[in-house]
């Protein structure tokens, strides 16, 4: 499983759908494992997770989860 790709997915389905968005800064992991499709180990979840949150505090996105990374509220 390229990794990389799953994040990059996570991250455009965050961007562009509210309701994802919601969920992803509610329950991180139960969103991701809905994108990935299969059950994942917690290790390789998480990295996930964190992937996600990186970029999208890179992405200037912050904001709108409502601070959830340390934006503004």
């Amino acid at each position: 499983m390229d990794i990389k790709a799953k994040i990059d997915e996570v991250v455009n389905k965050v961007k562009s759908d509210d309701a994802f968005a919601d969920k992803f800064k509610n329950e991180p992991v139960k969103a991701v494992e809905d994108v990935v499709g299969v059950d994942l180990p917690d290790d390789v979840i998480n990295n996930v997770v964190e992937g996600v949150k990186a970029k999208i505090n890179v992405g200037g996105i912050a904001d709108k989860l409502g601070g959830l990374f340390g934006g503004k509220k």
